[in-house]
């Protein structure tokens, strides 16, 4: 097993197990489901699972298809590390702070509280952002055009279902929700 194998597979373990539990946990709390069935949450996370499946595939190959070392595989290792560990934190920071108004893909039947405390305050996505953390660390961690390509299509995926929870969002909270909206960015910076 490749050092880059194992840091996949510890950084999945982490951040998958913290989003299980929290839907767990959370779903036994309110007793009704907490996952939306919605064509582009479906879709991501059939993604999700494709990306992080191809990236522990090409970790176990260093000498894999797409392969362009842009730094040694230390640096690369080291600020797969960091950007890791920033995704880490945001997750636990947005798992926790959203309290019971988590859901997975949007709930018509459902009306949450906005959360506009804690990380967010800073961006009202913060969970999908360190989904796109992960796919900038793996694709440095790899230093591979394939996960680079698929990383920006997975960029597309959760902007899109973003777009999808701001609408519903904006139907549900109305001024309250466009008062955030222009407070607080979509990512951290727009």
């Amino acid at each position: 097993m490749t050092e880059a194998t194992l840091l996949i597979l510890v950084h999945q373990l982490l951040f998958q197990g913290m989003f299980f539990a929290k839907n767990c946990m959370l779903r036994r709390k309110l007793g009704k489901p907490i996952r939306g069935f919605n064509p582009e949450a479906n879709l991501s996370i059939a993604f999700f699972a494709l990306f992080i499946a191809l990236s522990l595939y090409l970790a176990s190959y260093p000498a894999s298809p797409g392969r362009l070392e842009l730094m040694p595989d230390r640096a690369a290792m080291i600020a797969s590390l960091l950007v890791l560990l920033i995704n880490l934190l945001l997750a636990l920071a947005s798992l926790r702070h959203i309290g019971d108004s988590w859901r997975v893909g949007v709930i018509e039947e459902q009306q949450t509280q906005l959360v506009q405390n804690g990380i967010y305050r800073f961006t009202r996505n913060p969970y999908f952002a360190a989904y796109l953390l992960m796919f900038v660390a793996y694709t440095l961690l790899l230093q591979n055009t394939i996960l680079l390509v698929l990383s920006l299509v997975g960029c597309g995926l959760v902007h899109t279902m973003i777009l999808r929870e701001e609408k519903y969002l904006a139907r549900t909270h109305g001024a309250e929700y466009q008062r955030y909206k222009r407070r607080v960015p979509r990512y951290f910076i727009v």
